[in-house]
């Protein structure tokens, strides 16, 4: 009996370290973007040349839309290109986005992914161009979003992460994946620039400088997890991510169960392959004072936050039931309400709504098959999962 209760203390313990430090990182980093203002850079005069990739996989219909819009931005016409890399669009889909003023790569891979795609778009695109762009097949950009990004090149910003908000909240579940990514916007973005770190790269939305972006793309195989393949590269050679928080670009949120399940699991596996490879140079980066590096590292090594709302009750109710075993009841509650209050401040006023009170009923569904995700990760990052996307948007 007592060597249950040493070993029960033992993980318990584990798990408190784990997940509390998690907690306060949480609460810490939310904090202190509420607090202190970034930042901006200054309007320039001097503007930058862009090529703008957008890489389009099937979703025909929605391609022609965000190609047009696209070719719509508010900046000089000579100083930006679009380049969509059509990879399985239908003949007349192709023959419909030549007709627009952009470059249209046709691809074909056998087995398809976002790296092999941009591989390929950089071995056809001409010299000449100061910076590149990412976009995602169904991403929209503010009017503005080249003049934003260009004053933190000017600035002397080397890669800039641009704002991604919903384009959409038709259904519960995107309701909670747009709240999702404004957390993360606020905590693994803006907060992190606070503290002087680099802020995450999300796949899209983000700009780099062009000879720095074909340099670091052609260290990247990744099949899935391309963005965070980056950030590390990036911060292991000392090259910040600055975050530009009025430089939107809108993002189409998962609609349905199915889709938001077929993601996460893509995203999950990417995450943990990518510790996997990298988890171990983290601890001689704090040795060689790559902190920007190592905080990359650790934020791999973390579970997704809505796991975290169902783990940290569930063991604050068996430091309750099991007294005197592991860390006491009230180091448990602390760190819950950390994780919560964390998690509260970073979610924006606007999202306080009758439809943010409708979500929450389906967190507890959401937390059990992130929770089952965990199990079926096997598999997933050895072939591109593509979700695709409802054309449902406001």
């Amino acid at each position: 009996m007592e060597i249950i209760r040493f070993i029960t203390a033992i993980i318990t313990s584990v798990l408190f370290v784990y997940l509390g430090l998690y907690s306060l990182y949480l609460f810490v980093f939310s904090v202190a973007g509420k607090l202190i203002p970034l930042k901006t850079p200054p309007q320039s005069s001097i503007l930058a040349k862009f090529v703008i990739y957008i890489c389009s996989y099937k979703e025909d219909e929605i391609i022609l839309n965000s190609a047009a819009s696209a070719v719509t931005l508010n900046y000089p016409k000579d100083l930006f290109h679009i380049c969509v890399i059509a990879d399985s669009l239908k003949p007349e889909t192709v023959e419909k986005l030549k007709q627009l003023p952009i470059q249209v790569l046709e691809v074909v891979f056998e087995s398809s992914t976002k790296s092999k795609a941009l591989h390929k778009a950089i071995e056809n695109t001409a010299e000449g161009f100061d910076a590149a762009i990412v976009f995602d097949i169904d991403n929209v950009a503010a009017p503005d979003f080249l003049y934003q990004i260009n004053n933190y090149l000017q600035a002397g910003d080397r890669v800039i992460q641009g704002h991604r908000v919903a384009k959409n909240t038709n259904t519960s579940v995107a309701v909670l994946d747009a709240i999702s990514e404004e957390v993360n916007n606020h905590i693994f973005r803006k907060s992190q620039r606070v503290f002087n770190l680099s802020a995450a790269i999300i796949g899209s939305g983000m700009a780099l400088e062009y000879k720095l972006f074909t340099q670091v793309m052609l260290r990247i195989d990744a099949v899935g997890g391309f963005d965070k393949e980056m950030g590390l590269l990036l911060t292991n050679d000392k090259i910040g991510v600055a975050y530009a928080n009025d430089a939107l670009i809108y993002d189409e949120k998962v609609s349905n169960k199915e889709v938001f399940k077929k993601q996460r699991r893509r995203w999950l596996s990417a995450q943990f392959n990518l510790l996997k490879k990298y988890g171990s140079s983290g601890f001689s980066a704090l040795f060689k004072g790559k902190f920007d590096y190592l905080n990359e590292v650790y934020q791999l090594s973390i579970l997704p936050r809505v796991l975290m709302l169902g783990l940290m009750p569930f063991m604050l109710v068996v430091s309750l039931l099991l007294p005197g075993i592991g860390p006491n009841w009230h180091l448990w509650l602390a760190a819950t309400i950390c994780c919560y209050t964390g998690i509260l401040i970073a979610i924006p006023f606007s999202f306080y709504n009758k439809d943010f009170f409708g979500a929450l009923i389906r967190i507890p569904l959401i937390f059990f098959t992130m929770f089952a995700l965990l199990f079926k990760l096997k598999g997933a990052n050895k072939k591109f999962i593509h979700t695709p996307h409802t054309h449902n948007v406001e």
